[in-house]
């Protein structure tokens, strides 16, 4: 599918970009590319937090399942593996443990394993959990319990599929998303200032301030005899669908569906999400919203439908796996920005009407203060932020973000990214990438970003802007990163 070049031009010239721990592995030989799937019920039990919204909400029951779902590449000695969660999130705490569970099991090497989220907004809100478990404090068991769970059953997803690894038959391609579901959430007012959630219903709402990813990417996975493994499938759209306090995976079930139905039970359906920072299920023409399995089962259709005009992948090709460590600079965060935040989070716990924005820049600015200082400013007032840390604890100015792209010969890349990345770099990563398909995955060993605007999305403002823990130009730098990536990658292997 041809990609318009205007989302891409103003990527070309970006600031410079330090990166350390840049890595890359590779093999002399073309030995054939082994391939292998699993997944894991990573469900909370009855009564766990559920995250999403800016409050507490116990879950009652469960919709559908949670599941982690992993797929690992192999040749020779080089290996990498994905595994991606119904979650919302990702933290460098649940990471770090999960991947180094996940290489004592599997032999796969820390730095080439990805956790990534879906994003599901009615999956567990566990960040209070693991850091008291991580810090020792064992005294919730049955939350404690469950911690055990999140980071034993991703781990065991990506060691089971090691062990199922085997050479196989790939096919990849994409294909365009005919029947709308994905929108872009933020919109040029008359005034000349950009708002998130409006609608054409408001005279005041002039365009979209930006564009959707209209494009699925998918990767079939077969056995040497053509039996189909699974597919992993790659699209643009914040999962925040359901509502309500059960446990589900949102969309993403229904594309699971739609798959078995066509492939068989057995089949494992990897939905990972795209860059969709700006980007939902609300159509601002429209007076109501899409509903879960209407989006899923349009998704799920079109994915299954295009199966069978995938193009083969050499799996002889080179597996490359390189990762970069990109340093991205966090906000200010004062005393006075400190103070202003606890009065805000005092006045809600006393029940008293807050704005909505006043209280989302209330626990970005006490995460940010979380990240920076050590202790925290706000150590001693009794209020914390929901997003928790005990990795990056006061680490500074910069949080240490990963980069990763794995790359097949000359026809596949999955690049993996920090956060909730907008729309416009996802698809400049696309357009310049070497590589015949390209997938991009947000949401990966790392949510401490909160969003991950454009530079100028960060001049335009709104929820977010307001909501995003990095400086203007982080979106810009972890492009660039991943473009680096791909094209040392892609010159490996040409010189192979």
């Amino acid at each position: 599918m041809a990609r318009p070049l205007r989302f891409i031009l103003q990527y070309f010239f970006f600031l410079t970009l330090g990166l350390s721990a840049c890595t890359g592995t590779h093999i002399e030989a073309a030995e054939p590319v082994e391939v292998g799937m699993a997944q894991r019920d990573i469900t909370p039990p009855d009564g766990f937090p559920m995250a999403g919204y800016y409050h507490e909400r116990l879950a009652e029951g469960t919709i559908d399942p949670l599941m982690a779902k992993a797929i690992v590449f192999r040749q020779g000695k080089t290996s990498a593996a994905l595994v991606v969660c119904d979650l919302i999130g990702v933290t460098a705490d649940l990471a770090s443990a999960i991947r180094t569970e996940a290489a004592k099991a599997s032999g796969i090497p820390y730095e080439a394993i990805v956790v990534a989220a879906t994003h599901s907004h009615t999956a567990p809100d566990y960040y209070k959990a693991l850091e008291a478990v991580l810090k020792g404090d064992r005294s919730d068991a049955k939350r404690s319990a469950y911690i055990d769970k999140l980071i034993a059953e991703p781990a065991a997803a990506v060691a089971d599929a090691a062990k199922a690894a085997a050479a196989c038959r790939l096919e990849a391609g994409s294909t365009a998303q005919q029947t709308p579901v994905s929108f872009n959430r933020r919109f040029v007012m008359r005034d000349g200032s950009v708002r998130t959630w409006q609608s054409y219903a408001n005279k005041e709402t002039i365009k979209a301030a930006g564009p959707i990813d209209p494009e699925i990417g998918m990767l079939m996975v077969k056995s040497e005899a053509g039996e189909p493994l699974g597919v992993v499938s790659n699209f643009a759209l914040h999962l925040d669908t359901v509502g309500g306090s059960k446990w589900s995976a949102d969309y993403p079930k229904f594309v699971a569906d739609c798959v078995h139905k066509k492939l068989g039970p057995k089949a494992i359906s990897i939905f990972a999400t795209g860059c969709c920072g700006d980007i939902n299920h609300s159509d601002p023409r429209a007076t109501s919203r899409n509903k879960t399995d209407f989006i899923g089962n349009s998704l799920g259709t079109t994915i299954t439908e295009n199966l069978p005009k995938l193009s083969p992948v050499a799996t002889e090709g080179r597996l490359d796996v390189r990762h970069a460590v990109v340093p991205l600079p966090l906000q200010e965060c004062g005393p006075d920005d400190v103070k202003a935040s606890i009065e805000v989070l005092k006045a809600v716990d006393a029940g008293k009407t807050v704005d909505f924005f006043d209280h989302v820049k209330a626990h970005k600015l006490l995460m940010v203060d979380q990240l920076r200082h050590n202790p925290p400013l706000a150590a001693d007032s009794g209020h914390r932020p929901f997003l928790r840390t005990k990795k990056w604890a006061g680490i500074g100015s910069a949080i240490p973000t990963e980069v990763h792209a794995i790359t097949l010969g000359e026809d596949l890349a999955i690049v993996t990214l920090p956060g909730e990345v907008f729309v416009d770099l996802g698809l400049a990563i696309k357009q310049a990438s070497p590589y015949r398909h390209t997938i991009i995955v947000e949401l990966a060993n790392a949510v401490e970003t909160i969003y991950v605007p454009t530079r100028a999305a960060h001049a335009g403002g709104s929820y977010e802007v307001l909501n995003s823990t990095v400086k203007p130009g982080s979106g810009e730098m972890l492009v660039e990163a991943a473009l680096k990536l791909l094209k040392e990658s892609r010159q490996g292997s040409e010189a192979k």
